[in-house]
């Protein structure tokens, strides 16, 4: 028997006989099998069992597997998942309308019952480097987190700069992947602190010449922590950009006008925005309508980009009015960032 570490399949389809000789098949191969005979059952088998590989037959009592496919690709907590759809129809517009489903894979009945557990070996091993990106970036935002939790005065920042910025991104017509990485780029920005002592975050009084220099090195320090996931790629200029200045003010490359890419310009509009509106060590919070009169005055000296302020600007009363919206990672990414979260909250509270 091989061992797969008990990678999970989950088998749809409404014959006894074909579920059994496969469930045979891949249980002697070192998987553990789980059985669903209708669509109506699989996306509950799906949340309880979390299968790594699903072999999905198309034609099933109760819908057609091609919507049951859409369906969980379409959903963040499950579109990850492999799936592969078993079908005994050949024609072109039926592979057609299983790739527009967003199927992995395709096997045509009877098939090879070599082909079928090679393939599935193959998509649980690449199920598997997934969940291992998914933990290593749930390790850099429980970093994040950790931040955020060092310093009362910024709880909440990370998920109201993710906020901010997605409707920003929306408000100027960018691409959904593009609003991805803003959210993420909301949470992630202040990363590299992690790497800048508590007696400079933390201090009540301006910082010297100095330390206002040790402290600029967070961006570069978030930069390199999420240097290793190509995942973070879009992300990792956001980190790096979001103190940069369209007149060349910023830090810590000075870029100027186009250099500066465009999410990082929305992280920097809306940072700067919640940084002034929230209570901080060194100051009270200036207010919204002392914030507003800053950014445009940025706006005005060619600091920020004008566009992105007033746009900014027209947005701020239904976002401070929205009820609080956390993040959308992947929820099972989520639920241990969560869990970090709570922990990190405690153990602060402790110290």
């Amino acid at each position: 028997m091989h061992d797969h570490g008990h990678r999970r399949v989950l088998i749809v389809d409404d014959s006894p006989s074909f579920t059994d000789a496969l469930s045979r098949l891949l249980t002697a191969e070192g998987f553990a099998v789980e059985v669903v005979h209708d669509s109506v059952g699989v996306v509950d088998a799906v949340a309880r069992l979390v299968p790594d590989v699903v072999l999905l037959d198309v034609e099933l009592p109760g819908g057609s597997g091609f919507d049951v496919c859409r369906g969980l690709k379409q959903n963040e907590a499950t579109r990850l998942i492999p799936i592969v759809l078993l079908t005994g129809l050949v024609g072109r517009e039926h592979r057609l309308a299983g790739i527009e489903a967003g199927a992995d894979d395709f096997l045509t009945k009877p098939f090879d019952s070599s082909e079928l557990t090679a393939r599935v070996r193959s998509l649980s091993r690449l199920k598997r480097y997934t969940d291992e990106l998914e933990s290593a970036e749930s390790v850099i935002v429980s970093l994040a987190l950790t931040v955020e939790a060092r310093d009362a005065y910024t709880e909440g920042h990370c998920d109201r700069l993710s906020n901010y910025a997605a409707a920003l991104g929306q408000a100027i017509g960018l691409s959904a992947d593009e609003r991805s990485a803003l959210r993420r780029g909301g949470l992630l920005h202040d990363v590299g602190k992690v790497g800048i002592p508590d007696a400079l975050l933390l201090k009540q009084g301006r910082l010297t010449t100095d330390e206002y220099e040790i402290v600029k090195q967070h961006t570069v320090i978030g930069e390199r922590l999420c240097s290793g996931l190509r995942s973070l790629a879009a992300v990792r200029p956001i980190i790096r950009q979001h103190h940069e200045r369209l007149d060349g003010t910023g830090y810590p490359d000075g870029l100027k006008g186009s250099e500066v890419l465009l999410l990082a310009q929305i992280i920097g509009v809306v940072d700067a925005f919640d940084a002034m509106t929230t209570d901080r060590p060194y100051r009270a919070s200036l207010g919204v309508a002392r914030a507003i009169d800053e950014l445009r005055r940025d706006a005005a000296r060619g600091a920020m980009d004008p566009m992105l302020v007033e746009t900014f600007v027209a947005l701020v009363p239904g976002l401070l009015a929205a009820p609080p919206r956390t993040h959308s990672w992947g929820e099972g990414p989520v639920r241990l960032i969560e869990d970090r979260r709570r922990v990190i909250g405690e153990l602060t509270h402790q110290l």
